[in-house]
């Protein structure tokens, strides 16, 4: 029997300030590890597409960097992903977390009561907290953004999020599918390739350095046997050179290894991972070089 379903298919932007779950959230809802997850700010740079597809929808996720106030370059770029994915979606699903205090980045508060699109605002890490906290911040996120839906979750224990599902699919838009029915992104094998390099730079070193680093895929060979890749890790400063490297290389071949390993189970295949690091001294001010990375879109 044919199904006379009408299909429905719907951009549904995530945007939220730093550390509040907005990749966990993604990874959860999406089924796949696509966005970088760790407990230091700015962990995602790009706009980062998930795609989940039944027989009749198509919810196309897009996980943003967190709202900031830019210091350089680089930072706007990320900025600009935020505001173009509250200006193109179909849904927004906002998230904080128990923790956030509501003053922080109060225009994107104002901005989602005036955005044309449904708006689910999603409290997350409430396993963190009490019933009567969660309480308290439902009623006083329902007072900010009345016409949001608001959700209470827990991204990391995927607590409430059939919910948050149906919601979504309840207010997407009828429309053919965007992208094709068997894809769950819209990057490719040497985006992960790099993304999952800089979770571990991110991981592994602190302070400055994660933040001073950019990973670029110099080649990607796609054997039947193994992917042969190499990547270049820029810094900004000669003196990071070293603190990557570490002493007779011990801290790169760790980077490498763990690196290595994660890619063999993303890609499902061996991998021959080989890494260089070079200086760059003004990338994350130099626009030729961002858009070259893939910060700035023409």
């Amino acid at each position: 029997m044919a199904n006379n379903t009408p299909h429905k298919a719907g951009f549904v932007n995530i945007i939220g300030n730093p550390n509040v779950g907005k990749s966990t959230l993604m990874n959860a809802l999406v089924g796949e590890k696509l966005s970088i997850v760790t407990a230091k700010a700015q962990t995602t740079r790009h706009r980062i597409m998930g795609i989940v597809n039944g027989e009749d929808y198509q919810i196309v996720y897009s996980d943003t960097p967190g709202i900031l106030k830019p210091n350089y370059r680089l930072q706007q770029s990320m900025l600009d992903f935020v505001d173009t994915a509250i200006g193109d979606a179909d849904l927004i699903l906002y998230v904080t977390d128990i923790y956030e205090k509501s003053e922080k980045n109060k225009e994107y508060i104002e901005k989602l009561n005036k955005v044309d699109c449904p708006v689910a605002l999603v409290i997350n890490k409430i396993d963190k907290g009490t019933q009567d906290e969660v309480l308290k911040l439902y009623q006083h996120w329902k007072e900010l953004v009345p016409k949001a839906e608001i959700f209470a979750a827990s991204a990391l224990e995927k607590f409430n999020l059939d919910n948050i599902f149906n919601y979504i699919l309840d207010n997407i838009p009828q429309s053919p599918a965007w992208f094709d029915k068997d894809a769950f992104t819209d990057k490719n094998l040497r985006f992960f390739a790099s993304e999952i390099i800089r979770e571990k730079i991110l991981l592994n070193y602190s302070k400055e350095i994660p933040y001073c680093t950019e990973v670029v895929i110099d080649q990607f060979k796609e054997g039947e046997e193994r992917y042969e890749i190499s990547a270049i890790i820029y810094v900004a400063r000669s003196s990071q050179k070293g603190i990557i490297i570490g002493h007779k290389g011990s801290s790169l071949k760790k980077v490498g290894t763990e690196a290595r390993l994660d890619m063999e189970t993303f890609f499902e295949k061996k991998v021959y991972l080989q890494l260089f690091v070079k200086v760059d001294e003004n990338w994350r001010e130099d626009k030729r070089k961002l858009k070259k990375f893939g910060y700035i879109l023409d």
